[in-house]
């Protein structure tokens, strides 16, 4: 039996690629021809960048509960933000005959591109006017070479064409997690202290960078939210437990939550049923002043 690869890539918003390995045969389709207890179980590889952040844990989670909701058999493998692991993984997958992987990118070289630059458009949007047209705004870089972060940027650096008194003074990567971003961001402020421009806000490109920037500005005797605007992508609770607490100031959603979209991808594929190149799962954006109201309803 012939098998061959077909790319369907679909980018749902937290960048997950679909390939469906395919067979020639009528198995392809995902049955052997009857029903209920005929039906065939699909196996699929998916190929997670790692465990950077709380939004990264809650999209693995989402991928596996619904895996197993569907009774399907899930080949997990954890690349530890290291894009030659998640090249070993699909060549493993691929031998183990899979019948479709989903990839969670390291990095957008060599992959096919995807698309957060809206969500950075509305973060440049807000605090803009949050500035009212003018201020010094620090940035925290995802990690290098990674979609999220060169969209987030770009989409921020758009934004801000419209603004030109609202510039970026330092720009620095603090690779998605919570301690590097604590870790810059207190550089930052030692620069400030010195002598530097003032800093008037933090634009992070994750939540958890928020977070550890959080901890260096009350580390540094100013208050987050007042003294220093913040604001950041993701939407997961931690931020919102923030913003409740005054420290955030706002947050775009960037949702994790792509099992269902993920998986009805890989049956209408399977199937032989047509599929769009990009599904894109649509982003909110939360201020502070709405974060008592919505956080009893989010779910990661």
């Amino acid at each position: 039996m012939r098998n061959k690869i077909l790319t369907v890539a679909a980018a749902l918003t937290g960048a997950l690629c679909l390939t469906a390995v395919r067979s020639d045969s009528a198995e392809a389709a995902g049955t052997t021809g009857g029903k209920g207890s005929d039906r065939k179980t699909i196996t699929v590889g998916f190929s997670q960048i790692g465990a950077e952040s709380g939004w990264r844990t809650a999209e693995t989670k989402s991928i596996r509960s619904e895996a197993a909701r569907r009774g399907v058999n899930l080949k997990f493998s954890d690349a530890q933000q290291k894009q030659e692991n998640q090249i070993k993984a699909l060549g493993a997958f691929i031998a183990q005959k899979v019948d479709a992987i989903i990839l969670a990118p390291v990095v957008e070289a060599g992959w096919e591109p995807m698309d957060f630059v809206a969500e950075g458009k509305m973060a440049g949007e807000w605090l803009a006017g949050k500035l009212n047209g003018k201020g010094n705004v620090v940035e925290l870089q995802g990690t290098p070479g990674a979609a999220p972060a060169l969209d987030r940027k770009k989409g921020f650096e758009e934004a801000l064409k419209n603004h030109p008194a609202v510039r970026i003074i330092k720009s620095q990567t603090g690779e998605f997690t919570r301690a590097k971003g604590k870790e810059v961001m207190e550089a930052f402020l030692k620069g400030a202290q010195g002598g530097g421009t003032k800093i008037n806000a933090v634009y992070a490109h994750n939540d958890d960078m928020a977070l550890g920037a959080i901890q260096a500005i009350e580390e540094a005797g100013l208050k987050p939210g007042t003294d220093i605007i913040v604001v950041s992508i993701d939407g997961i609770k931690p931020a919102f437990e923030a913003m409740l607490a005054g420290k955030l100031n706002c947050t775009v959603e960037c949702n994790p939550l792509l099992g269902p979209a993920a998986f009805d991808a890989v049956e209408a594929v399977l199937a032989g049923r047509p599929l769009p190149k990009k599904s894109v799962v649509r982003d909110r954006i939360f201020e502070q002043s709405v974060a008592k109201e919505v956080i009893g309803s989010r779910e990661y």
